[in-house]
């Protein structure tokens, strides 16, 4: 498989999961405990990370790691918590899925990107079935859980931009260690000041925090920063449309949520966006051009 291909692919895990996320939050975990559900899902995974990685910061890695921590995991988990607690799981998944164009924006001035035609093209088709997605959603609209949702998207989409300029060849498995092991201490720091002692969980409630601890946080981070180190930000940001998708898809198989014509045809929409946007794509839609051409040629 060409290699652009194949972290196309190890891309999609990330969003896939994050979508996953309100459904899990809203189901199993504890509502009234957001900076602990945040916490308690970072500071493990980046524990288990570190200790695989077996790897210290060095250099400009000890403020880097520090601020990435803040804007990928800190500040994020508790705004992404809250929200999907406030919105329906897929509504959440789909205010979180402006982030493409922000990480398109953003990845310009950062990152020296400069967004090709096609990507912006793609943005903007991924952005109509987004829309598409949010017309045919249903459920209460709380404006606090989507100015929570739409912080949350700023701040990641500032992280990942920082993440992908700041790609020295250090291994992605010790850069994602070091910002969930910062982020989540901050965390844990955070909840003993505003929350308290941490809640008493449940056997559901500890199988929810798990599954986003060891698939939805130390998995979709390994892969989504790796896949950053090996495409540009803008065609990683593209992919991250999965994430309302997956949030749509999973509302309605475990929480029985609503489901639309409108909603199908919305995730066409996105995925139609995410293909449009990736030079992968475009680039062997050229190379099949150019064999047809030379076959008609010599035909």
């Amino acid at each position: 498989m060409h290699s652009p291909w194949r972290w196309i692919l190890v891309a999609t895990i990330a969003p896939i999961t994050w979508g996953s996320t309100y459904v899990v939050t809203a189901q199993w975990l504890p509502i009234d405990n957001p900076v602990w559900g945040a916490a308690l899902r970072a500071l493990p995974a980046g524990l288990i990370l570190l200790a695989l990685a077996r790897q210290r910061p060095r250099g400009p890695w000890w403020w880097r790691s520090a601020v990435l921590g803040v804007l990928n995991v800190g500040a994020f988990f508790v705004l992404v918590y809250v929200a999907a607690q406030l919105l329906p799981s897929g509504v959440a998944a789909m205010l979180m899925a402006t982030a493409p164009a922000v990480m398109l924006l953003l990845a310009w001035p950062l990152a020296a990107e400069r967004p090709a035609l096609l990507s912006l093209a793609g943005a903007a088709v991924g952005f109509a079935g987004v829309v598409v997605l949010l017309a045919g959603a249903t459920g209460p609209i709380d404006p606090w859980g989507v100015a929570a949702s739409l912080a949350a998207m700023l701040m990641s989409s500032l992280g990942f931009v920082l993440a992908r300029r700041w790609n020295d060849g250090t291994p992605v498995l010790a850069v994602t260690a070091w910002q969930l092991t910062g982020g989540g201490l901050a965390l844990v720091i955070a909840a003993l000041i505003v929350e308290g002692a941490p809640p008493p969980l449940d056997a559901a409630e500890l199988l929810g925090f798990a599954y986003l601890t060891l698939i939805a946080t130390a998995l979709a981070y390994v892969t989504w920063f790796a896949a950053l180190q090996h495409l540009t930000a803008g065609a990683v940001g593209l992919i991250g449309l999965l994430n309302p998708v997956a949030g749509v898809a999973l509302g309605v198989i475990v929480a029985a949520e609503a489901f639309s014509g409108a909603q199908v045809a919305g995730m066409a929409i996105v995925v139609a966006g995410i293909l449009l946007g990736q030079p992968a794509v475009r680039h062997t839609v050229s190379r099949l051009r150019a064999r047809r051409s030379i076959a008609g040629g010599t035909a």
